[in-house]
């Protein structure tokens, strides 16, 4: 028997992952069994992760089973993440590390990001006059101009970190 997952229902985003992360459903079962202490069958985790007949996965096991799939290669662990945000209208990312232990001077970093945030600012309004030209956005200008407009977003994000990692708000 098939059965339709989705690509935006949180549950179905996870239970996916899992499978497709090295090990699938078996190893994640061992790991939790292994980090919680308390074994937990396959199957038992497969119809929790699905949510069948009532079955639920809480919150603790999915930051463990996030952290096991964060440990592989080739899995995208915190889409399930990204999934649920959207369901009630927010919008969750990643954020690339700041060097470790922060730049040498926040300030230049600032100012570095400020300078890029006209450059790219530039590059979405040229982009957005040229997709809008014909009065009409196709879906893969809307992809486009999406993926320009998340760039800029992490930006401005990682801007905000310089920020208060300067004024000695954040590490």
């Amino acid at each position: 028997m098939t059965c339709h997952l989705s690509q935006t229902d949180w549950r179905d985003v996870v239970y996916n992952t899992v499978r497709s992360t090295s090990g699938g459903v078996v190893d994640a079962a061992r790991f939790l069994a292994e980090r919680r202490g308390r074994s937990i069958h396959p199957e038992t985790l497969r119809a929790r992760l699905r949510g069948i007949d009532g079955e639920f996965v809480n919150l603790e096991m999915l930051e463990l089973l996030t952290e096991w799939m964060q440990e592989r290669t080739g899995s995208k662990p915190l889409d399930w993440l990204k999934a649920l945000s959207h369901r009630f209208g927010m919008v969750s990312m990643e954020l690339p590390p700041a060097p470790e232990g922060g730049w040498a001077c926040e300030v230049s970093a600032i100012k570095q990001k400020l300078l890029q945030l006209n450059v790219e600012g530039g590059s979405l309004t040229a982009l957005g006059m040229k997709v809008t030209d014909d009065l009409s956005i196709s879906p893969r200008e809307a992809e486009e101009m999406s993926a320009q407009i998340m760039a800029e977003v992490e930006l401005l994000l990682r801007l905000r970190r310089n920020i208060c990692r300067a004024a000695g708000l954040e590490s």
